[in-house]
């Protein structure tokens, strides 16, 4: 919990810098972001904020998404401008932005109906159908089928953790019952890893060839970043990995049996979801491509988390173990993955 003189400063600087006054400033959590807080704000005329005091990563996300506000996307809250007209205040060597709260209700807390799924695929449609200013082609990375630092790392990982009895790991790790369990599952889906990471590196070869309608993807566009408002309308959040990139990049999220093993995409779903966004020719070469590196990216984290003993504690520990387990899962993104590749003739789904 961060100190209560943290609390209190923080609800001075939003009036300070927004001009809005707030009553009640409740932490929710820090995200993806590690070095940020974020708060949910209750004003005296019943609107909520989202608050975040953010000391990582880039301004990307509010830009973009005042951007796409700009550009009438529904579903994506352009943040409050601060009285300079700014996107966000420097406050403490950090970043003070302000989003209108859209909802309390995710799509992972609720069942999502066919009007969700259609207003989801609305939303990506029109994101995906907004235009790519000059000034939004600077400020996104842009897709180039490169992957070296999901490789590097699962490569290295793999030397660590692949040997039969574990004995052999540095540095030891006999008496770390986490890391020798995550040993043991590495070691048992090697090959089925080395094979992503084999066709990821194949197929980026392939892509970096091969011309593309390029659109703005939001990069993280599973349903833990939905939320879902009174009127079966959805939002996306957390634009802080968005891209220029082929659609696919998002489509992915929903195509295969999307990426998240305890909530796998269905056809109807999938259906559901093509009846708001449209009519889209999705290139399986892509497809495939986009669901190995996010595959590697995963089990990567996940391990590195896992392995890491001083920054994590040993909860955090476990339940990055078991995201690596539902990765490796029959209805994990592995899985699908090696499905895209077998659909394409590249391999046996009998790893």
């Amino acid at each position: 919990m961060p100190a209560v003189s943290d609390h209190e400063r923080v609800r001075a600087w939003v009036h300070e810098d927004f001009g809005i006054e707030l009553e009640n400033l409740d932490l929710v959590g820090a995200g993806a972001d590690l070095a940020a807080q974020t708060w949910c704000g209750s004003a005296p005329d019943g609107e909520k904020y989202a608050v975040k005091w953010s000391g990582g990563r880039t301004p990307t996300g509010l830009l973009l998404s005042a951007h796409l506000a700009r550009y009438g996307v529904s579903g994506v809250a352009a943040p409050v401008p601060t009285l300079a007209e700014g996107l966000w205040s420097s406050r403490a060597g950090r970043r003070l932005s302000v989003v209108p709260w859209v909802s309390d209700v995710g799509a992972l807390d609720t069942e999502m109906t066919a009007a969700h799924w259609g207003s989801y695929g609305e939303l990506l449609s029109e994101v995906h159908r907004t235009p790519v200013t000059d000034a939004v082609a600077e400020l996104l990375p842009h897709e180039d089928y490169t992957h070296d630092r999901w490789s590097t790392a699962v490569r290295g990982l793999h030397r660590r953790l692949n040997t039969p009895d574990h004995e052999a790991m540095e540095p030891p790790t006999s008496d770390d019952h986490l890391t020798h369990s995550l040993a043991g599952a590495w070691h048992d889906a090697a090959d089925l890893i080395m094979t992503l990471l084999d066709h990821a590196d194949q197929l980026g070869e392939t892509l970096r060839g091969t011309p593309a309608p390029r659109v703005i993807c939001h990069g993280d566009a599973h349903l833990g970043n939905v939320l879902i408002d009174q009127h079966a309308g959805t939002w996306l959040i957390d634009w802080d990995d968005a891209v220029i990139a082929p659609a696919e990049r998002d489509l992915m999220f929903v195509v295969g049996g999307g990426v998240l093993p305890f909530a796998p995409v269905s056809e109807h779903e999938r259906s559901w979801f093509f009846d708001g966004y449209g009519a889209a020719e999705i290139d399986p070469a892509r497809l495939a491509y986009y669901q190995c590196t996010r595959a590697l990216e995963d089990l990567a984290e996940t391990a590195e988390q896992t392995i890491d003993a001083e920054r994590y504690t040993d909860d955090e520990r476990a339940d990055a173990l078991a995201l690596f387990h539902g990765v490796l899962a029959p209805t994990g993104l592995a899985r699908f993955a090696l499905a895209s590749l077998h659909e394409l003739g590249l391999t046996s789904t009998t790893i």
